[in-house]
């Protein structure tokens, strides 16, 4: 089992930035799958970024076509926390924020923006960006 906890949401204007954490505790593995998703109210979930992990690899990173340049994801193996920086907010940024995670590398270019391929997930926070 695994367990996520995020926290660094919050309200922030436009052009602002936040950075997102996200603590894991239990077993993660050395190959292992980590996301942030967002879901707005009305809309579905969808994927901001991820990172896939194996012990040949330091980490490979994938985000949304609409964050990037903007949001950065990375990790500290040390403190198992996962975090997503994020500049240069928008109020089209206001979400809930979700971590995910799997503890496989599996087909991870396959999957790793798909929601129904991550076994665990955080209880979300929340990020809004005024206008």
């Amino acid at each position: 089992q695994v367990q996520l906890v995020e926290s660094g949401g919050g309200l922030v204007q436009a052009g602002g930035s936040l950075r997102l954490s996200c603590v894991a505790s239990g077993r993660t593995g050395t190959s292992y799958a980590m996301g942030w998703f967002r879901q707005a109210p009305g809309e579905e979930r969808e994927f901001v970024a991820a990172v896939g992990v194996t012990r040949f690899t330091t980490g490979r990173t994938n985000y949304a076509d609409s964050v990037k340049g903007r949001f950065t994801i990375s990790r500290d193996n040390a403190k198992s926390t996962l975090f997503l920086q994020m500049n240069s907010l928008k109020p089209e940024d206001t979400a809930v924020y979700f971590c995910a995670a799997r503890p496989s590398f599996g087909d991870y270019y396959r999957d790793y923006a798909r929601p129904g391929k991550y076994d665990y997930w955080g209880q979300g926070t929340q990020v809004t960006v005024s206008s």
